[in-house]
């Protein structure tokens, strides 16, 4: 008997054992719902010492993000035109906006891929840049900016079914083999789901895409192309950033040799004309000498 209720307590005592690992194991997860509600980064941020704890951060980002685009659809037509007095009949491009719900897309790479969504969309990113991504995240949630993210890793074979100004399917910054694949994502899309309406949300992406020209570099992010692809961003000592808008050093360098080469241009034109005066010159002088009414 007494060795039965011994038993009875050893197997009481490992429950509890298991049940305090399950909840340790479980604490990044709290303390996600924490950090989401307070918005308010703490320099002893726990969570950003827990890559698992910033992986799920980044997630709840994208999973509460709307994937609607707006892309600009081509269409050729026949129409008549009056040229010379007579009338032609001409094919003419006209784009059209229309939106696209491209919400299927990440979930069918990631079956491509036979990841689940979470590790192919957050998992396929660099590590670092995770960790910046993620500060850079909560500062804007700090600043009221309510910050989503529509893309982020792609590989190849989503880069195929992306649409509108894309780069070429295994060059993207996203994730592309040429810049390692998988693990290595150094880009991601960023939008604001601040508003009940697209209208409303359009307006309020247009803040968060100034809030990072101003205040991103402290977090260490940009967005390379600026307007001409306004949601993209990836590190700022990226090859990305630096080859397109680069640093003040490479700024001052590209307009020192513009100035350089600007003025060859000139030398160059000012010599040729001199040479032609020259020529001109000696082309008169020999002429004269020649005339039979010279002198």
């Amino acid at each position: 008997m007494r060795f039965v209720r011994a038993l009875g307590c050893s197997a009481s005592s490992s429950l509890a054992m298991v049940l305090s690992i399950g909840a340790a194991l479980a604490a990044p997860n709290v303390m996600l719902g924490a950090l989401d509600r307070s918005g308010a980064i703490d320099a002893d941020d726990q969570c950003a010492a827990q890559q698992a704890c910033i992986d799920s951060y980044l997630w709840s980002i994208y999973e509460r993000t709307p994937k609607l685009d707006t892309i600009k659809v081509p269409e050729r037509r026949k129409v008549k035109i009056k040229r010379k007095g007579k009338v032609r009949t001409v094919t003419k491009t006209f784009t059209t906006l229309v939106a696209e719900d491209f919400a299927w897309k990440d979930p069918a790479a990631a079956q491509h891929a036979g990841l689940s969504l979470s590790d192919y969309v957050i998992g396929g990113m660099d590590r670092a840049f995770r960790v910046t991504l993620y500060r850079a995240l909560r500062a804007m949630d700090a600043a009221g900016l309510e910050p989503g993210i529509t893309s982020a890793f792609r590989d190849d074979y989503r880069q195929t079914l992306a649409a509108g100004q894309k780069a070429r399917a295994d060059n993207s910054y996203h994730g592309g083999s040429r810049h390692g694949g998988y693990g290595h994502g150094l880009a991601a899309d960023l939008v604001s789901v601040k508003g009940a309406t697209r209208a409303e949300r359009w307006a309020s992406s247009q803040e968060l895409w100034k809030w990072i020209d101003a205040h991103g570099k402290d977090f260490g992010i940009g967005r390379p192309y600026l307007d001409r692809d306004a949601p993209h961003v990836g590190p700022i000592d990226g090859k990305e950033y630096i080859s397109h808008r680069g640093g003040a050093n490479t700024q001052q360098a590209a307009l020192s040799e513009k100035h350089h080469v600007a003025l060859n241009k000139k030398h160059h034109r000012l010599a040729h004309r001199d040479g032609h005066r020259v020529v001109w010159h000696k082309r008169h002088h020999f002429a004269l000498r020649k005339s039979p009414h010279a002198g």
